[in-house]
């Protein structure tokens, strides 16, 4: 055997892109690190590791490899529990919460709240409504508060501004924490603070100390300031939080809110074409690649579901759909809250398209494509089969629905 040791450029290259979809299978795999409570922690499927019972330890499940065990990926860890019993002080969330749940732009804004609340403090959630959210222990929620009632459904800012401020008097927070975004935290933040009198810091990205630095000049200029109480942050403003789970304690208000006469009208939403709403502002996107053979089918599947459609370079370079309905890097970045590919592989491109995508769903016969490592959830079969009982499912739901409402 010869002792030559051979290089392999492609891994290598591999290694080095970070943005390449098998670039964390090329990472070294750590046998050891540091725990979050400074406990040192060993991976006991580490080739060669020694149990504590003296048996050596075999890797079976394709790590060392960068295969990924499903046996692996469905084991839950159990983080360590944060615990704040008497809070010196809280740093108050409004979530923007679309759908119920929280959004990535949530998750960094909790992040940014548990990197002021230290370890004395408290982050003190405020959410407006029912919401659907199951997660809140591993976001970094100690406290969540959440202000029920039929007046603060649909589009009701002076409300919302009312109930704020009740919590504002009774929990008197260090610092109060809000998106920044198109979602209504942008501009429920801004109410907010001209009903405070005070002047909020905006589309904050970056605290330091005592300092807050935040975008200006249309995105192009840096604003750093002193930090104010009140901070409309931009979305990646913080690493959401991964490394321990919290209590999540109930808390409630000790005033009951008085309805306020609204001066503004809900209508309720307006209808909106699908394919009107340019891709980059798009919430919802069904796009199709290479692998779509029945294109009316498809079109009929988007319309069905109220979606925004997209396509695979390949798919427009084919002539099957129109240049600005193009995602990927050399089309239109999106950062829809869900992504559905279907027949899309994945090329490096296009999945630096959706990497700002919440959800990504993906319909594919090979199971093994990058498309289906960056999904969310798969679906591996003919496409044809899967839109058409897909547009069967929908039409049922909606008929349900009518008979429910009649």
């Amino acid at each position: 055997m010869s002792d030559i040791i051979r290089r392999d450029p492609r891994a290598e290259w591999i290694a080095r892109n970070r943005l390449h979809p098998l670039h964390a299978a090329m990472q070294p795999v750590q046998h050891s690190w540091m725990g979050p409570n400074g406990i040192l922690r060993k991976n006991v499927h580490g080739v060669g590791f020694i149990g504590p019972n003296g048996i050596k330890r075999i890797d079976r499940s394709g790590a060392q490899q960068g295969g990924a065990s499903k046996r692996t990926a469905a084991a839950e860890v159990q983080l360590p529990l944060h615990q704040v019993a008497a809070p010196a002080f809280y740093i108050n969330v409004v979530p923007d919460m679309v759908g119920g749940r929280l959004s990535s732009h949530d998750r960094d804004l909790l992040g940014l709240a548990r990197q002021l609340a230290g370890s004395d403090g408290a982050v003190l959630v405020v959410v407006f409504g029912e919401h659907k959210e199951s997660t809140f222990a591993t976001a970094g929620v100690d406290r969540l508060l959440v202000l029920e009632g039929h007046e603060f459904d649909g589009y009701s800012p002076e409300q919302r501004v009312q109930g704020l401020r009740a919590v504002d008097n009774q929990f008197n927070p260090r610092h109060w924490l809000l998106p920044d975004s198109r979602s209504g935290g942008g501009e429920l933040g801004r109410r907010f603070a001209a009903s405070l009198k005070e002047r909020p810091a905006t589309r904050v990205w970056q605290i330091k100390g005592e300092e807050c630095i935040g975008r200006a000049g249309a995105g192009q200029e840096d604003l750093a300031r002193p930090l104010p109480r009140l901070i409309l942050a931009a979305a990646e403003c913080a690493d959401p939080v991964s490394e321990t789970r919290h209590e999540v304690l109930p808390v409630e208000l000790s005033t009951t809110l008085a309805r306020s006469l609204p001066r503004i009208e809900d209508l309720g939403a307006v209808a909106v074409d699908p394919a009107a709403i340019p891709m980059a502002e798009a919430e919802f996107i069904f796009s199709g690649g290479n692998g779509v053979k029945d294109w009316a089918l498809f079109h009929q599947t988007a319309a069905a579901l109220g979606a925004t459609e997209g396509a695979s370079r390949v798919a427009v370079d084919d002539g099957f759909m129109a240049r600005d309905r193009q995602v990927g890097a050399s089309g239109t970045w999106v950062t829809a809250r869900v992504y559905v590919a279907v027949g899309i592989s994945g090329a490096i491109q296009h999945l630096q398209g959706i990497g700002a995508c919440d959800k990504v769903v993906a319909i594919n016969l090979d199971p093994g494509c990058d498309m289906i490592k960056r999904a969310d959830l798969s679906v591996i079969g003919e496409s044809a089969a899967i839109l058409q009982a897909l547009i069967e499912a929908v039409a049922a739901y909606r008929n349900g629905a009518k008979r429910d409402a009649a």
